[in-house]
C-alpha cells in the first residue's frame, strides 16, 4: 500500500491545527485576590477573585476548583469546586482545621493550575 504525500500532508495538517487548537484554549486567569501579604482568619468568608478578560473563545476545561496550599503542599479538600472559571469570582471559607502560618497560596484548577500571591492565615 502506498502513502500519498498529499495523504501525509493531510494528516500533518490535522495534527497541527489540534495542537495549535489546544495551545489556544488553555485559559490562565490572573487571580486578583487574595494578594500578596494579606491575612485571612480561619472560619472566616473571602472572595477569590481573578481577571476573566482575556479568556479565549473555546476553553478546554471550564468547570473550577479552589484550594489552599500551605508552602509545597495543596491541601485537601477543596474550598470550592464546580463553579465557571469564568465566573471570575467564588465565595470560600477557610476551614476550622486551616493550621495558622505566613505560607499560603490560593490555587485555581479549571484550564491550568495557578496561583495567587503568598498570603497568611491566622485564628
Amino acid at each position: 500500500m502506498k502513502f500519498s504525500s498529499f495523504a501525509a500532508a493531510t494528516v500533518l495538517s490535522s495534527v497541527l491545527a489540534l495542537v495549535n487548537a489546544a495551545v489556544l484554549d488553555v485559559f490562565v486567569p490572573q487571580i486578583t485576590s487574595p494578594t500578596a501579604g494579606d491575612t485571612w482568619v480561619v472560619g472566616s468568608n473571602y472572595t477569590v477573585t481573578w481577571d476573566t478578560s482575556d479568556a479565549p473563545a473555546q476553553i478546554t476545561n471550564e468547570q473550577g476548583e479552589i484550594y489552599l496550599r500551605k508552602g509545597s503542599k495543596t491541601q485537601s479538600p477543596a474550598l470550592a469546586s464546580g463553579f465557571s472559571i469564568l465566573d471570575g469570582a467564588v465565595n470560600v471559607i477557610v476551614p476550622e482545621t486551616t493550621t495558622v502560618g505566613d505560607d499560603y497560596y490560593v490555587v485555581l484548577f479549571g484550564d491550568s493550575g495557578n496561583w495567587s500571591g503568598e498570603f497568611s492565615i491566622k485564628a
